[in-house]
C-alpha cells in the first residue's frame, strides 16, 4: 500500500520551556523539518508542506534501508553541521546541492510502521519504539530527549549556542496542525548588523532596519528599546549621516543614514531574518571596537 504524507504537528512557541515531570525535551534543530515515507514503492521524503523532495536527498534515501521497515512514516528534521557540531541553517542549501554526504536525518517521531497507523499512541511509546529502530552511527539519528527539568536544558542548550528546546507531553496523541502538546522555546542571540535608517512614525514605537554586514542583504527591523540615553544618541547621528534610500526600498516614514553605524542587535536563533528583534546598543565603524 502506498502511504500518504501526513500534515505535521506543529509545536506552539512559548518563552520558556514548560516545568513539571510530563514532559520530555529535545534539541531544536536549526534545519528543515522533512517526512521519511517508506512503502512498497521506495523510500520518499517530503517537506513540511508536502513537497516530495526525495531527489535532493539522494544519499538519505539510501540510509532509509538501516531502519529495517517494510513501511513507515517517520517525523524528522534534515540538517547539517557545521565545525564545532551545531546544526547550521546557513550551510543547509549548499550541502543540499553540493554535499549530500553531509545531510543528517534526525527522527523524532514515528508516525505508521508496517501496516500499523501509531498516531493514538502515547509519544513515549512511539519514541521507544522508533529509537529502537535507528541504529547508531548512521546519517539517520533519533533525537535523544535530554535529562533534567525544562530550565535546566533551556539553560545548558542557550549556552551551548544552540537554537531552542522542543518540549512534548509524554502521554500526547500526534494530530496534525498547531498543538500546546508540542511547545518550543527559542534561544536568543546578539550579532552586529549595519544600519539602514530609522522608522520612526507618531504614536508608534521606533524600529531600526538593519543589513547583513557581509552581503548587504535586507534582514529586517528591530524594535529600539534602548535607554533613553541611547536612543537620543542614535537619533543624534542619523540626522548627522543622513543618506539616500538603498536601491529597490521606499519606506516613507524612514530616516536613511550613509554607512558606518553598526547596531547590536538581540533576536531569535534559527531565523533567516530578524524575529522578535530588539537593538541594544550601536556604534560607529571607525570608532576602534572589535
Amino acid at each position: 500500500m502506498r502511504l500518504k504524507f501526513i500534515a505535521p504537528l506543529m509545536p506552539t512557541l512559548v518563552e520558556t520551556p514548560p516545568a513539571g515531570d510530563w514532559w520530555i525535551h529535545e534539541v531544536k534543530f536549526d534545519g528543515y523539518r522533512s517526512q521519511m515515507i517508506i512503502d512498497e514503492d521506495g523510500t520518499r521524503i517530503y517537506t513540511r508542506n508536502g513537497h516530495d523532495w526525495t531527489s535532493k536527498y539522494r544519499d538519505l534515501v539510501k540510509e532509509a534501508a538501516s531502519l529495517g521497515a517494510e513501511s513507515a512514516i517517520v517525523d524528522g528534521e534534515i540538517i547539517v553541521l557545521n565545525e564545532a557540531g551545531v546544526s547550521d541553517f546557513g550551510e543547509l542549501r549548499k550541502a543540499i546541492s553540493s554535499r549530500q554526504h553531509d545531510l543528517y536525518f534526525v527522527a523524532f517521531d514515528l508516525l505508521h510502521l508496517n501496516g500499523h497507523d501509531l498516531r493514538d499512541m502515547p509519544l513515549d511509546d512511539r519514541r521507544e519504539i522508533l529509537a529502537a529502530m535507528v541504529p547508531g552511527g548512521q546519517r539517520i539519528q533519533f533525537s535523544e530527549a535530554l535529562p533534567g527539568n525544562g530550565a535546566a536544558v533551556f539553560h545548558l542548550v542557550e549556552q551551548a549556542g544552540l537554537e531552542g528546546v522542543v518540549s512534548k507531553r509524554k502521554d500526547s496523541r500526534y494530530r496534525s496542525g498547531p498543538s500546546t502538546n508540542w511547545l518550543k522555546a527559542k534561544c536568543y542571540s546578539v550579532y552586529e548588523y549595519d544600519l539602514l535608517g530609522i522608522e520612526r512614525e507618531p504614536g508608534k514605537p521606533a524600529f531600526a532596519l538593519m543589513a547583513d554586514r557581509t552581503t548587504g542583504r535586507y534582514v529586517g527591523s528591530a524594535f529600539i528599546n534602548s535607554s533613553q540615553a541611547i536612543r537620543e544618541r542614535l537619533w543624534k547621528r542619523v540626522q548627522e549621516h543622513a543618506g539616500p534610500a538603498p536601491k529597490g526600498m521606499k519606506r516613507p516614514a524612514t530616516q536613511w543614514v550613509k554607512p558606518g553605524i553598526i547596531g547590536r542587535v538581540k533576536h531569535l536563533r534559527g531565523e533567516e531574518d530578524l524575529r522578535h528583534a530588539s537593538l541594544q546598543d550601536f556604534r560607529e565603524e571607525d570608532d576602534g571596537r572589535g
